[in-house]
């Protein structure tokens, strides 16, 4: 029987920590994917996240009795894997959101800019606890939410605001890009 840490079993160790890490993220991904209804591409990432699971569960389990060390490094990149694949999703942002805003005070000026910044904005008439308010109603990418709301809280310090998951969008206005001048826009010419 081999001591529980030399290096080999120390380096497989490491490596199926690192494996569980990558397919479970990639699982949490292909999730939101499927959830979206986005087909190709869970289609691929469920391809590659089961390839290596299938290398992992194989160096994992013929060993797993006389090394159950290698157990604890599956299990604990399958729980970091889990927050790893969270953050990710996060970053990526993938999908579309609904922000409602409610607004007391500034509403105008607030869908004004949120329009001027390239988003379609539709407002609607409302009655709060302390009197009317207005609801700005804006459907964008999820990674444009974040600068939209700093578009929001430095207009009105104190609005309001919720989302919501879109399943799927029409028509998205979103803003455009600056056009490319100088020399990049004789390199962009076909």
């Amino acid at each position: 029987m081999e001591p529980y840490f030399s290096i080999p079993i120390l380096l497989t160790g490491i490596l199926i920590f690192l494996a569980r890490i990558m397919d479970v993220s990639l699982g949490t991904l292909r999730t939101i994917s499927i959830v979206q209804g986005r087909t190709w591409a869970a289609f691929w990432l469920g391809f590659v996240e089961i390839i290596i699971w299938l290398w992992v569960v194989s160096a994992v389990i013929p060993h797993v009795r006389e090394i159950p060390v290698l157990a604890i490094f599956y299990a604990f990149g399958f729980a970091f894997g889990n927050m790893v694949g969270i953050r990710l999703e996060k970053l990526l942002a993938f999908g579309h959101i609904i922000i409602r805003v409610i607004s007391k005070k500034h509403f105008a000026k607030m869908a004004d800019t949120i329009r001027e910044a390239g988003f379609a904005v539709t407002t609607f008439q409302g009655e709060g606890l302390s009197g009317p308010v207005i609801e700005l109603y804006i459907v964008c990418r999820r990674r444009d939410f974040m600068g939209i709301i700093r578009m929001v809280h430095s207009i009105e310090p104190d609005a309001f605001y919720f989302t919501e998951q879109v399943g799927s969008v029409s028509k998205l206005y979103r803003p455009t890009l600056t056009p490319v001048t100088g020399w990049r826009a004789i390199l962009k010419k076909k």
